[in-house]
C-alpha cells in the first residue's frame, strides 16, 4: 500500500499538524479565572480545557496584545508579519491617506507599512508601528537620503529630501475634539 501511495515502505511519514485558534484571558490562563477562553470556529470552552490545550509542548504560542475595552487586536507582536484586518483597518481609518505629506491616496489604497522594519529592525506589527504609504512612498522610504518621521498618536509626519528640503504635514482628526462647553 505504501508503494501505491508513492511512500517508501519502512519510511515514516511526518504527521500534519491542526492550527487551532485559542483565545484566553491571562487571568484565565493562571487559574485566576474560569471565564473567558474560547477556541475559533467553535465558541466558548472550559477554561480546563483551554488551560490543557495550553500547556501541550507541542503547542506554539503567539503574542496579541488586545484593547482592554473593546477586546480588539493592538500588536501582534514579532510572530507575524502581515497585519490582521483588524489593525489594518484601524490604521486606515486613523491616518485617512498616505502620511506622505504630498501625497493624498486614500489609506484603504495604500500598503501597511512597517515604521520600524519589521525584518531588519524587529518592528512589531501593531497600530504604533504602522501606516499608511502608498506604493510610490513606501518604495521611496528606504532610498539612500531620504529620511521619513512619522507619530501616529500626534499625526504628523515629516519627510526630508537628499537636498535637506522638510516636508510636514498633519493629519485632520475624524471627529473634532469636544470642547469644554460641549460635554
Amino acid at each position: 500500500a505504501d508503494l501505491l501511495l508513492g511512500n517508501d515502505p519502512g519510511v515514516t511519514v511526518p504527521q500534519s499538524a491542526a492550527m487551532v485558534y485559542l483565545h484566553m484571558p491571562i487571568d484565565t490562563a493562571l487559574s485566576m479565572s474560569e471565564t473567558g477562553a474560547s477556541i475559533d470556529g467553535i465558541g466558548p470552552v472550559p477554561a480546563a480545557y483551554a488551560r490543557e490545550i495550553m500547556t501541550n509542548p507541542k503547542s506554539i504560542w503567539r503574542k496579541v496584545l488586545c484593547d482592554p475595552a473593546t477586546g480588539n487586536p493592538v500588536d501582534l507582536g514579532r510572530s507575524s508579519y502581515r497585519p490582521n484586518s483588524t489593525i489594518r483597518t484601524l490604521v486606515q481609518v486613523r491616518d485617512h491617506m498616505c502620511i506622505v505629506p504630498w501625497c493624498r491616496r486614500p489609506a484603504r489604497h495604500c500598503d501597511f507599512d512597517h515604521q520600524k522594519q519589521w525584518a531588519k529592525d524587529g518592528g512589531s506589527t501593531s497600530t504604533s508601528n504602522a501606516a499608511p504609504r502608498c506604493r510610490k512612498h513606501h518604495r521611496l522610504k528606504n532610498a539612500p537620503g531620504w529620511i521619513h518621521h512619522y507619530d501616529p498618536t500626534r499625526g504628523t509626519s515629516s519627510i526630508t529630501t537628499p537636498l535637506g528640503v522638510i516636508y510636514t504635514d498633519k493629519r485632520e482628526t475624524i471627529l473634532p475634539p469636544r470642547s469644554s462647553e460641549t460635554r
